[in-house]
């Protein structure tokens, strides 16, 4: 249960609803405690007007109604004067107006403790989403998107049955219980002590039962997780998966996770299936016994023992059925619910590993960037990829990085965005180191386009509008000429407002690499960072991009990381990487002079350019 802790600063948060809701549970089940006493005094009547009016019999009619609650015991005074038919007509009328109180009372409990768990469902998904972007690249390269789907949907579901049903549900089951004993206490101790004698037996069971339910509540919920992964994956590699022929093997292995979940989930069904009847058995039970004891001591003239006292135990009794029966069901929840917040808690207690200094500098970035013996190891892997880097770059200045696949290239990039951390060295912007930066002034200074092109669910134009939300039409449309975009969305039937589905899917790769370009562009960064942008393009469009670059660069300090070597941008230096040092330094002309790797990259690509069909 202390995992459910977290949950006291929503309940908090909407105290009022809370509190409104528990009163109008109280008030609830003290207009409905009132039908047993009315209706025991309506037989006690009719036996009463049926026997000969004796003292004794007298005596008896009045101890049975003594113990009434005050407003029973008014309306019995009310109508105690009246005829026969008109005490049993006006106690029907009373019966009907306090059903409707009741459940007036009861509509309005439902509008205040399931709004207030609406509430709080909607609050926690907010926060866990706000949580999931705090996270570091690290955390999402070691936990896959359906795990983390799973639980912002999933679990967050199965807490809300707690924060609604199951909280409501107990406080009807204390507010009934509560009620029913007291009256039943000052009506018969005896025939108390025996319509309850079944609840230490239930008690043990909710205790054994809850106990199971728990465990298979968290191995549910973990195969769930895997279940939507592989869903998930299945979906976004669908053309992989197709073009390889996988279907068959694809649906063999969600079968197999599919399997697991449904005989985990029938065992957790079944446990419930054999709980619930047993509990009915029990309260069963509790009402034969009750009327056996009750009909004995009436029929052997035990002082008290009345027939409409036992009309009244067997009525307790049923008002007690739903909310008893009720316990494993909100036990059921509650554990449900511990094993799902127990999931989210572990994702909402991960300190991101990137995180704001205690007083971050904003800075105006002007786009002087030092690198000082710089080395990185990814955490989640160990690999080495960054070993003793150091370069100066200036203001307004066009830097290649160049090298084979593997090289360090790519994390460079990351580095100069920090979503890592280097372990040793230093990363200095303007002269303020990295992490001494407020993380969303640095980012929102410098424009990415990474190597990996993600376009979201939108239409074009507010794909290219994500890199700066107040971007005018004009601005978009610009962005996308500079990225040699513009007249190929254009001849779409929808021009820029064209929807490009999941991912981009059903744009080129060149396309969606233009587009991811774009983004980039309108920003209109002091720093710009290109990813191997253009390995999807080209050759053609590479140069009008390449062209169109050279002219928007100007002023602008920009990094271009690559495997190819471009002659179209005049660089004030190139780095040439290999297993993450730099091994070459210089301009182009200085480079080729040097006949090292730079040189026999160059040409390579000479050679592969000139083959036949190549352009």
């Amino acid at each position: 249960m202390t995992q459910l802790s977290t949950l006291n600063k929503y309940f908090w948060k909407y105290r009022w609803l809370f509190i409104l809701g528990i009163l109008f549970v109280v008030l609830t089940n003290y207009f409905r405690i009132l039908s047993p006493q009315l209706t025991g005094y309506v037989v006690n009547t009719v036996i009463h007007s049926i026997k000969s009016g004796t003292p004794e019999s007298i005596q008896v009619y009045n101890d049975a109604h003594s113990n009434y609650d005050l407003m029973v015991r008014k309306v019995i005074d009310q109508f105690n004067s009246q005829p026969f038919k008109n005490k049993i007509f006006f106690t029907g009328i009373i019966l009907l107006v306090i059903a409707i109180i009741s459940g007036l009372f009861m509509f309005l409990m439902r509008q205040t403790i399931i709004v207030m768990s609406r509430h709080i469902e909607y609050d926690q998904k907010n926060e866990i989403f706000k949580h999931y972007q705090k996270l570091d690249t690290a955390f999402y390269k070691t936990h896959s998107t359906g795990d983390l789907m799973n639980r912002i949907a999933e679990d967050v579901s199965r807490v809300r049955m707690y924060t609604g049903p199951a909280i409501m549900y107990f406080i009807n089951l204390a507010a009934v219980i509560g009620f029913s004993i007291y009256f039943m206490l000052r009506s018969d101790v005896k025939l108390t002590l025996v319509a309850l004698c079944p609840l230490p037996i239930l008690a043990l069971a909710i205790y054994f039962v809850n106990t199971i339910i728990n465990k298979k509540s968290e191995k549910i919920q973990s195969l769930l997780s895997d279940l939507t992964t592989n869903a998930q994956e299945s979906y976004s590699g669908i053309r992989v998966i197709k073009s390889f022929v996988q279907e068959k093997a694809m649906l063999g292995f969600f079968d197999r996770n599919s399997e697991s979940y449904r005989s985990n989930a029938l065992s957790l069904a079944k446990t419930e299936a054999i709980y619930f009847p047993s509990m009915a058995l029990l309260i069963g039970l509790s009402t034969l016994i009750t009327i056996m004891v009750g009909g004995l001591d009436v029929a052997n003239g035990v002082p008290g023992a009345t027939v409409g006292k036992i009309a009244e135990f067997v009525m307790y009794i049923q008002l007690l059925t739903f909310p008893v029966s009720a316990i494993g069901w909100t036990a059921s929840m509650t554990q449900r619910a511990v094993a799902s917040q127990k999931r989210i808690n572990e994702f909402l207690h991960t300190e991101p590993a990137i995180q704001n200094d205690n007083q971050p500098v904003h800075i105006s970035l002007d786009g002087n960037i030092s690198f000082v013996h710089v080395d990185f190891t990814y955490p989640h892997t160990g690999i080495h990829a960054i070993k003793d880097f150091s370069l100066q770059i200036n203001k307004g200045e066009k830097i290649a990085i160049v090298g084979k696949t593997g090289s360090g290239k790519s994390t460079i990039a990351q580095l100069m965005l920090r979503m890592y951390d280097i372990q040793e060295g230093l990363i200095a912007y303007d002269g303020v180191p990295i992490n001494k930066i407020d993380l969303e002034n640095l980012r929102s200074r410098i424009s990415y386009v990474p190597q990996d092109v993600f376009l979201f669910s939108d239409s074009i134009s507010n794909n290219i509008r994500f890199g700066k939300n107040e971007a005018s039409t004009e601005q978009v449309f610009n962005a996308a000429r500079q990225a040699s975009i513009f007249e190929e969305i254009n001849r779409f039937p929808d021009a820029f407002e064209t929807m490009v589905g999941e991912r981009g899917v059903t744009l080129s790769g060149g396309q969606k690499q233009r587009i991811s370009i774009a983004r980039a562009l309108v920003r209109e960064p002091a720093v710009v960072i290109f990813d191997d942008c253009l390995s999807a393009v080209d050759g053609k469009t590479e140069q009008e991009i390449l062209t169109s670059l050279n002219s928007y660069l100007e002023g602008r300090t920009a990094v271009i990381i690559t495997h190819r070597i471009f002659s179209l941008i005049q660089f004030d230096k190139i780095v040439v990487m290999n297993e993450g040092k730099i091994v070459e330094m210089g301009t182009h002309s200085e480079l080729l002079a040097k006949n090292g790797l730079y040189k026999s990259m160059y040409q390579r690509q000479q050679e592969q350019e000139k083959k036949p069909g190549k352009s």
